[in-house]
């Protein structure tokens, strides 16, 4: 089984390293129309790649790693512990949990991938979907202060 999602999930890690590395305190306390700030978004790509990396540690024994989730009723409740973690520390706990996820994927057998795939755990695969859609945002509002 080809592995695309391990290039494509460092491509979006080191696109992920290089924002965080640049991003002001300034930027990170930025304001998207939702009320969310860089820094939470940031916290919050932090939440999804440490939960991915649990559910391939099931994977991984075997398991089934979730049942399905409520996203929308998840992010609310996360949204007041992700503006609680300083802005800063967000944006390491972003990073580290996509290195240690990314470390992971590198490791999964074809075998584990497809099975991953087999029960609707794609997800946990390509991190960089998820990842990507945030970076964008992220920079989209950046360019618009620019601008």
């Amino acid at each position: 089984m080809e592995k695309a999602f391990i290039a494509e999930n460092t491509r979006e890690r080191k696109r992920l390293k290089l924002l965080v590395e640049r991003l002001s305190d300034a930027q990170l306390a930025m304001t998207f129309p939702y009320g969310w700030t860089v820094a939470m978004a940031l916290a919050h790509l932090a939440f999804w790649d440490h939960r991915s990396f649990i559910a391939l540690q099931k994977i991984k024994a075997g398991g089934k790693a979730s049942e399905p989730l409520d996203y929308d009723t998840i992010n609310d409740a996360l949204a007041p512990l992700c503006q609680a973690i300083a802005p800063r520390e967000a944006a390491r706990l972003a990073l580290e949990a996509a290195e240690k996820v990314d470390a992971d994927l590198e490791t999964i057998s074809d075998e584990q991938a497809a099975a991953a795939e087999a029960v609707g755990e794609r997800a946990r695969l390509y991190r960089c979907v998820h990842r990507k859609m945030h970076l964008d945002e992220i920079e989209a509002l950046l360019n618009r202060t620019v601008g």
